[in-house]
């Protein structure tokens, strides 16, 4: 099987693509993708200024199976310098000839998000996206992928990724535009879209994000609006996904990642969040069903992701607890005014 495979691939090489334009992001099933050239090269270069390599991206979707040239390299912080990651995190590289007619039509430049240690927390980061999508569009759309590399005629085993969406094309599709030229503090942003974006990180436990140095924040502006939407990505270091190497900024003094620390503005009242926790408290079973129906999630990582969430929701019923939480940036001898400027490996 692996040879027949070997050989379709090798033909792909040379033949041009012939698939109709679709939406990349418009469909729930697992594409399979294989990188083809200096993967080895690539794969080794965890340098600050990675180099682009010429790499052939062939892709099989509803069994036909396409090919395009295209650059790669890696990209990230944490996940591309840290040696305890098996794959560092691949940046594709398109050209827009190359690309036309193609799943991959007017598609820039895409971040594929490979395994640091173990597929399981790849599928959990991917339930991450899937939950934010059920909250807003303004978010990053994602869509499982499965890769293999081919070097040298030998093709490498099948592991699980992820591919997200273009910053720009999410902005695009939106009707709003990125600016990264701006000094911005969470107090200038859009107040509703902020407090949403700050509840769903207390949702996944995730610490690891800050405005003010756009660390695992897009800022996207409207045409009529001087206040910012943040939208939020990467999300490896949350108690959602609770990867192994996954530790939570020193400063914040957590025991884990998997203790959660609302990472919100201080507000003089509680009841300031009243709507954005009428907001999360009826979509709680979208929430769930988004789990439920993860069948690529092992019945461990199942269990416990739902069981993440249900910590959540006995919280946010909680009046008590949910008070001493979301008010805790106003705490002055607390650390809810630390700001993340990045994790180092």
């Amino acid at each position: 099987m692996y040879k027949w495979l070997v050989l379709v691939l090798l033909l792909l090489r040379v033949t041009p693509s012939c698939s109709q334009a679709s939406g990349l992001f418009d469909s729930d099933s697992v594409l399979h993708l294989v990188l083809s050239g200096d993967v080895r090269q690539l794969l080794r270069d965890r340098k600050d200024d990675p180099t682009y390599y010429p790499m052939s991206l062939i892709w099989r979707e509803a069994e036909q199976w396409d090919t395009i040239p295209i650059r790669a390299r890696t990209r990230g912080h944490f996940r591309r310098q840290s040696g305890a990651c098996t794959y560092p995190p691949v940046l594709l590289n398109f050209s827009s000839e190359a690309v036309k007619g193609t799943l991959f039509n007017r598609q820039n430049k895409l971040k594929l998000v490979l395994p640091c240690q173990g597929e399981k927390y790849v599928e959990r980061e991917f339930v991450a996206y899937k939950l934010y999508q059920v909250l807003t569009p303004k978010s990053f759309r994602a869509r499982r992928v499965e890769v293999q590399f081919l070097e040298n005629d030998r093709l490498s085993k099948p592991i699980a990724g992820i591919l997200l969406e273009d910053e720009s094309e999410m902005a695009a599709r939106n009707d709003m535009v990125l600016r990264g030229d701006l000094v911005v503090r969470p107090e200038d942003t859009n107040p509703e879209d902020f407090l949403r974006m700050a509840m769903f990180q207390l949702m996944i436990g995730n610490t690891d994000w800050s405005v003010q140095y756009r660390q695992n924040i897009k800022l996207m502006w409207s045409k009529n609006s001087v206040n910012p939407v943040p939208v939020p990505y990467d999300f490896d270091h949350s108690g959602l996904v609770s990867a192994p190497y996954a530790r939570p900024a020193a400063e914040l003094e957590l025991s884990s990642v998997r203790e959660r620390r609302y990472r919100g503005t201080c507000q003089p009242d509680v009841k300031h969040f009243d709507p954005v926790i009428a907001e999360f408290q009826s979509k709680r079973e979208a929430f769930f069903n988004v789990c439920r129906q993860a069948g690529y999630l092992d019945d461990t990582s199942g269990k416990f992701v739902q069981g993440y969430l249900e910590g959540f929701f006995k919280m946010l019923s909680n009046k008590n607890r949910l008070k001493e939480v979301l008010m805790y940036p106003c705490d002055p001898t607390g650390t809810g005014n630390v700001v993340i400027k990045g994790l180092k490996p």
